[in-house]
């Protein structure tokens, strides 16, 4: 059976019977549960659930299914997030100067393979403006230092408002965003909607130049890292990564050229899972229902 889904994830304590009272929920209106995936951190005294059934012949209309939703959650003491499949949402990428990434992610909307509209593209360089109205994206340049900081982040965040936007994405936007920034688009919560692409395969080589350290300490495989923005630098909760095998015969230059290959692939699988809301975020760390 085709058609949109409904997608519901929930964080809760942690008790017996919490599966059988939420596909009890769903069956009870009506629901033909696609996918359902659980895990319990015993540690934590955590639920985590994620559960996806067809629209298609619900018993409760629409509207309705989020409040319902929101009531389920306050019964389990938990918090819920409800999602249809249907409803495309709005991201914004912010690049610098490199390509790849930028030029991945559009593609890949292009052909149907994310499941997202990109009408906005900003960046700290004019560089890019061709690759992003080629694809229809609205380009703003914005130039950036540290005296303009504060007053081009609040531009970006009217933008993003201005734009429905409901996702950022650093495509290689070589800033950190301040947070301030992050306080005042993710809201409260904490709800993850930046995600960065990183350049090492996480928590090893943090920071500026992974790949020139990596060749000087002489690593047999480099990787890149998608992860959640946070406050720590390069420190968020990672949700993909991706490797690649090195030998000594590579130079610097060819662990990044090798290196754009995993950025790309970590990004766009990392984007893939947040999109299908597979992705849920507790004790700093994710989950990934794959």
């Amino acid at each position: 059976m085709s058609g949109p889904t409904v997608i519901f994830q929930l964080i809760c304590p942690d008790r017996p019977g919490l599966v059988s009272e939420l596909s009890g929920w769903v069956a009870a209106n009506g629901g033909n549960i696609r996918h359902a995936d659980h895990h319990t951190d015993v540690g934590a005294g955590l639920f985590l659930s994620r559960i996806e059934w067809q629209l298609q012949g619900f018993g409760l209309p629409r509207q309705a299914i989020v409040p319902a939703t929101t009531a389920l959650a306050q019964r389990l003491e938990g918090v819920g997030q409800l999602h249809f499949s249907d409803a495309l949402p709005r991201v914004a990428i912010f690049v610098s100067r490199q390509d790849h990434c930028l030029l991945d992610l559009l593609w890949r909307t292009q052909a149907g393979e994310l499941a997202m509209e990109v009408p906005l593209v900003i960046s700290n360089h004019p560089d890019l403006q061709s690759v992003a109205e080629g694809f229809g994206a609205r380009f703003v340049h914005l130039p950036i230092n540290a005296a303009t900081k504060a007053e081009v982040e609040d531009r970006q965040l009217d933008l993003l408002t201005e734009a429905r936007i409901e996702l950022v994405v650093l495509a290689k936007y070589m800033q950190v965003l301040s947070p301030s920034f992050l306080e005042r688009f993710d809201g409260p919560g904490g709800f993850q909607r930046v995600i960065n692409i990183h350049h090492s395969f996480l928590p090893a080589f943090k920071g500026a130049q992974p790949y020139h350290r990596a060749w000087d300490r002489g690593v047999k495989l480099i990787g890149a890292t998608a992860h959640y923005v946070s406050e720590d630098l390069d420190g968020g909760p990672i949700i993909a990564q991706a490797t690649v095998g090195v030998s000594h015969r590579d130079e610097v230059e060819d662990l990044i050229r090798k290196g754009r290959d995993t950025e790309r692939l970590a990004l766009s699988r990392a984007l893939r899972l947040h999109l299908r809301r597979q992705v849920m975020v507790y004790r700093g760390r994710t989950a990934v229902f794959d």
